[in-house]
Order: C-alpha cells, then sequence, then structure tokens
C-alpha cells in the first residue's frame, strides 16, 4: 500500500504533464511550429520508441501537434491521389501484396507529414514558417560546417534505437574526406534538406546581409555534403526560388548571381579533388544507380513481387540489390506496384504545378519542384521524406485562398489567445473559418 500511493502520484503527475504540454501546443501554435522545426533538423531519427513499430521522436510528434491543431481545410485533387493511395495499399496489405512494414512507412513517413502540412496554415501564417524554416535551416547548416572542419559530429553520441541507430549512426567518407550529415543520419538526407530548405531563405523578408550569409552557409554545408544530388538539386533550387518568388528584389538576385559565379570557382576544384580521390567508389557508385533500372523487370500492376533477391536477370544478381534501393521511385514502384505509386506521385505533382501559377506559387512549392530530380537518383531516407511530403502538403495549402490566407492564419491565433477584435469595414464582417 506504501508503494502504490507514490506510484499514484507519478502517474497522475505524468498525466498532468501530458495534459500541460497538449494545451501549449494548442494556444501557442507559433511556438509549437519551432518545436516541430528543430526536432526535425536535430533530433535524429534513432530517438523514438517501439508501439507495436518503430516510432520516431519526429513522427510522434506530427502525430500529436496534428490532434491539437486539426483544422477543417478545402479538399484539393491532391488529398483524393493521397487518400485513394492510402486506399489502395491498405486493401492490398489485406490480401498479403504489401507487407506491413512498407504501408507503415508510407503511412509515418509520406502521408502524416503530408497531413500537417494541409492542417498547419490554419493556424500559424506562412511567414512564420518560412522565418523558422529559413532560421533552423541556417544553424544546421553552420552545425555541418563545423562538424566537416572538425571531423566531428555531436549527433551520433545520442543514444537511440538499436538497430536504427546501427544503420543511421556511422559516420561516411568520400576520397578520404568525412561527410557532413548534422542529425539527418547521412550527408544525402541533410543535402537534399539544405537544398529545399534555400527556397524558403530566399522567400524571406529579412535585409540583403543576413539573407545572402544564410545562403552562402546552406551552400557550403551543402558542398561539405559531397552528395552529387544535394548539389545538383540546391542549384536547381535557388535558381527557381531567386528568379521565381514574388517579392525578391533585384539586388539580391544580382548578388546570388555573382556570388554562385564566384562560388563556383571556388567549389569546382574541391569536389574535384575529393571525387577524385573517391575514384571507383564515386564512379561505382553513379554506375550502381543505372544499374537499378533492371530492377523495373520485376514490378506488379499491384503489390510488390515477392522476393526477387535471389533472381538472375540477364548479367544482374539481384540480391546485390537487396540492401539498398537508391532510387525513390523504383523503390515505391517494387513497394507497391505501378498503380498505387501512380496515385502517390500524383500528389507531388499536383504540389509540383503550384510553382507555374505566379498566385499560386510559394516556396514549399519550389522546393518540392528541386526535389524531382533526386527522386530517381536517392531513396527518400531519415527525416528527408518526412521534410519532402511535409513540403508537398504545404505547398497545396499554401496555394488556397491566396488573398486571405495569412490574415485568416493570424486572426484565428488572435482568437486563440482571446484577444481578436473585430475588423473595421464598412459592411458586413467577413467570415471567418473556425479551427
Amino acid at each position: 500500500m506504501a508503494t502504490a500511493v507514490p506510484i499514484a502520484l507519478l502517474a497522475f503527475g505524468g498525466i498532468a504533464a501530458v495534459a500541460i504540454v497538449v494545451f501549449a501546443l494548442r494556444l501557442l501554435p507559433r511556438t509549437a511550429f519551432v518545436v516541430w522545426a528543430v526536432v526535425l533538423f536535430f533530433v535524429p531519427l534513432w530517438v523514438g520508441v517501439n508501439i507495436s513499430f518503430y516510432w520516431a521522436a519526429i513522427t510522434l510528434l506530427t502525430v500529436l501537434l496534428i490532434i491539437v491543431n486539426w483544422s477543417v481545410v478545402p479538399l484539393r485533387a491532391a488529398d483524393a491521389w493521397v487518400a485513394a493511395f492510402v486506399l489502395v495499399v491498405v486493401g492490398l496489405h489485406g490480401f498479403g501484396t504489401v507487407d506491413l512494414a512498407s504501408l507503415v512507412a508510407s503511412l509515418l513517413e509520406w502521408v502524416i507529414p503530408y497531413i500537417w502540412g494541409r492542417v498547419v496554415l490554419a493556424r500559424v501564417t506562412t511567414e512564420w514558417i518560412t522565418s523558422t524554416i529559413a532560421v533552423v535551416a541556417i544553424v544546421a547548416a553552420a552545425l555541418a560546417v563545423v562538424e566537416f572542419l572538425t571531423s566531428f559530429n555531436p549527433f551520433v553520441l545520442i543514444p537511440g534505437s538499436g538497430v536504427v541507430y546501427d544503420t543511421w549512426s556511422p559516420l561516411q567518407e568520400r576520397g578520404g574526406v568525412l561527410r557532413a550529415e548534422g542529425a539527418w543520419g547521412h550527408s544525402i538526407a541533410l543535402g537534399a534538406a539544405l537544398a529545399m530548405s534555400s527556397a524558403f531563405v530566399v522567400a524571406t523578408r529579412w535585409r540583403l546581409f543576413p539573407k545572402i550569409t544564410g545562403i552562402v552557409l546552406i551552400a557550403t554545408a551543402t558542398v561539405f555534403t559531397f552528395s552529387r544530388a544535394g548539389l545538383l538539386t540546391l542549384v536547381l533550387t535557388l535558381v527557381l526560388s531567386t528568379f521565381l518568388i514574388v517579392g525578391v528584389s533585384t539586388r539580391f538576385r544580382v548578388t546570388v548571381a555573382v556570388a554562385g559565379v564566384i562560388g563556383t570557382a571556388i567549389v569546382i576544384p574541391v569536389i574535384d579533388s575529393v571525387f577524385g580521390a573517391a575514384g571507383d567508389e564515386a564512379g561505382g557508385s553513379a554506375d550502381y544507380r543505372t544499374d537499378l533500372l533492371v530492377l523495373l523487370e520485376q514490378v506488379q500492376l499491384f503489390g510488390n513481387p515477392g522476393d526477387w533477391h535471389s533472381l538472375v536477370s540477364g548479367d544482374y544478381y539481384l540480391g546485390y540489390f537487396a540492401r539498398s534501393v537508391d532510387n525513390a521511385l523504383v523503390l515505391t514502384l517494387l513497394r507497391y506496384g505501378y498503380v498505387p505509386t501512380l496515385l502517390i506521385m500524383a500528389a507531388v505533382v499536383c504540389a509540383a504545378l503550384m510553382a507555374v501559377r505566379r498566385s499560386t506559387r510559394s516556396p514549399a512549392a519550389l522546393a518540392v519542384v528541386g526535389q524531382l530530380p533526386s527522386l530517381v537518383v536517392v531513396a527518400l531516407i531519415t527525416q528527408y521524406s518526412m521534410f519532402l511530403w511535409f513540403c508537398v502538403g504545404l505547398a497545396v495549402t499554401w496555394a488556397r485562398d491566396a488573398g486571405t490566407r495569412s490574415t485568416t492564419a493570424e486572426e484565428a491565433f488572435l482568437r486563440d489567445l482571446g484577444t481578436a477584435s473585430p475588423p473595421a469595414t464598412t459592411g458586413p464582417a467577413p467570415q471567418v473559418r473556425q479551427t
């Protein structure tokens, strides 16, 4: 009986603490988004818990934020594609043609962050999201530069789940040089994340000097990942963002162009030296990605092809590719089949198309466009997949009600604090969507 009371008090205290956290996340949506961005960039994937299956810390937080910030948003075509994909793969799992690991991965790493991107703007302004991602990404880039210069990654000292930790914590080298990877578990993931973030830095309303400084830091950190996909998508995203985002000054565009020319002259010899020292490793990595196309012969209309690892196709032993398939599109086809892949990729296309029109263009849409080439040369690994799918959902949401979205979100935030006042108008008060 004596021990029961302390246990009951601990349980009550734990429940009270959770309630306070949930209340705070609901009351302070802007702070909640900052917490989410910090966890995304600085908490490794191996930090999590096993509840039936593995839940990374960023996944748990995203689910919690969706629940406490849930809002009804107008549906878009991308939502239909995602919903159709979920229904199809759940059905295929019921028939045994999609395994549980693939089903869980698609729900936790794709669908959940997509939903978060769809609902977040009902509670937080676009300006806050842009600035938050920009600041957090610049800090991550600065730490990556320090990591490269010191050959020390503090994030690998963080303990976590055994299998996930063993998979993603080992540091990588290329040509005898340690590649920066921060808390992302892989240099490719960090490079891709920084490339996407560059669009948000360009879109900020900062003065010229801090904005250029942020871009230079992000570009430098991306170079230190020595990821070809990261470098390619960074250049593409920066070019698109600099010349397509509305409101970017001519001074900034000229400065970026000049800095790009100077940076290229400095970086190319460094890149050439490292990749030259890597020799067969770098060349073999490129050849491997071409060889992956042989796996397309195994793709089915629906579901996965079963145990293809022991097969031989021409001169290729397919077990060679069993450990890793560094092609997001091919891997999706293998896991789910042609039809489900078409459904989920249609949502990505919907987000990318938002960049075509000036009225629907956003840094999130341009970040997605910039990542399209990477989908055929890298897999959606660690937090990279979650960040990409968050940007997909955010791009779709950003495009709706472009003229009133920011005002509505700000009014919703003020109303939650109980300080909103009716806007001064000469006619009937506008209708504000409830959140």
